[in-house]
């Protein structure tokens, strides 16, 4: 089978998780013979990803959410939509090249990228399509969303939608297994590295985290400044020097990489997150405690998905206080669903393809 992966480029979730499926597929003797990976023009692919991903990577602009603003660390949603409706044109080349590659496959497996929904939505494309990821959970008719934010909520299961134009199956990334509802959604693991599965946790003496936006790094530093003696490791996209930016003997920030990320997670006391769904299992697997800081309405569905599954506590800011407090929890049954996922996904994809 030849298969052929689009994945939307904002922060790591979707990036780990094609890493993650490509492997499991290329174990079954499949073959991945392309990575459309669309990101921002502001946005650069994390070195882990490419040095990783091990199949032919292009990148094409893409819509995306414009820089957060300094004050609330949050991207500013109506000018984001009007910023990307206004760049469209430059999107055409990508929607083309995602059309010629997927006549060249077997079945197109699509992590959240938009152009893939479009170039879908514009018919004469005969490969199957396949779609992952946790934002499917939305179009569930069990899925708990969050209150007060209905016109978000409407706007996010229309970009969804979007997303999967055309697919003949959505595959819904869940910290717990649910009832399926039928159609063409089903409801799936989480797709976690191996390494993640082998890691030995321990519970070390530091405070582990990821930020998805850097300017949250004023509220770390903040924190660091009345808390000198607690070691702080975080993690954010922003480029850094390997060694990280050590900014005293406690505190540092790291650039992305997968496996000093997951070295740090295994061994925190507990970890703080932008609330992106595939940190935050990761964190469940190996019992950390979690703080969970949405700065979107996707990600604020993520915490409160999370929070209902056990993992941990949200927070309009890093209130690591809050973080300190919190105790390990046993998530034994998370563990034993995200240990399904190389049984799931493959026999998922190969339904479409026969």
């Amino acid at each position: 089978m030849r298969v052929l992966f689009t994945v939307q480029g904002e922060g790591r979730g979707h990036l780990t998780q094609a890493i993650t499926l490509r492997a499991l597929l290329e174990k079954q003797g499949h073959e991945v013979i392309g990575v459309i990976v669309g990101k921002s023009s502001a946005r650069q692919l994390p070195d882990f990803f490419t040095a990783r991903i091990q199949a032919p990577l292009y990148t094409v602009e893409s819509p995306n959410f414009l820089p957060p603003r300094k004050k609330t660390n949050r991207p500013p949603l109506l000018r984001s939509i009007a910023y990307n409706v206004m760049r469209a044109p430059r999107f055409r080349s990508g929607v083309n090249l995602i059309r010629r590659l997927a006549r060249e496959a077997d079945v197109v497996v699509n992590f959240y990228e938009l152009l893939t929904g479009l170039a879908y939505g514009m018919g004469r494309i005969h490969t199957p399509l396949v779609c992952i990821a946790h934002q499917y959970l939305l179009l569930h008719p069990d899925f708990v969303c969050p209150k007060g934010y209905a016109a978000s909520l409407r706007l996010l299961r229309f970009y969804t939608r979007c997303t999967a134009m055309g697919a003949k199956r959505l595959l819904a990334l869940s910290f717990r297994e649910m009832p399926a509802p039928g159609g063409r959604l089903c409801v799936v693991p989480p797709l976690l590295r191996e390494a993640v599965r082998q890691a030995q946790p321990t519970r070390g003496n530091y405070l582990h985290g990821y930020m998805l936006n850097a300017g949250f790094s004023r509220d770390i530093e903040a924190w660091h400044s009345l808390h000198p003696d607690v070691p702080l490791h975080f993690f954010w996209d922003r480029p850094t020097p390997p060694e990280g930016l050590r900014i005293d003997d406690n505190l540092t920030f790291h650039g992305l990489d997968d496996q000093l990320f997951l070295k740090y997670m295994a061994g925190a006391r507990a970890y703080a997150t932008t609330a992106g769904f595939e940190s935050v299992c990761e964190a469940m697997y190996l019992d950390k405690p979690i703080l969970m800081v949405p700065t979107h309405i996707e990600q604020r569905c993520n915490a409160l998905d999370a929070t209902l599954a056990g993992a941990g506590v949200q927070s309009e800011t890093f209130d690591l206080d809050a973080l300190n407090a919190l105790q390990p929890t046993d998530h034994t049954v998370f563990r034993r669903w995200a240990d399904r996922a190389a049984e799931i996904f493959p026999r998922e994809i190969m339904a479409v393809v026969e």
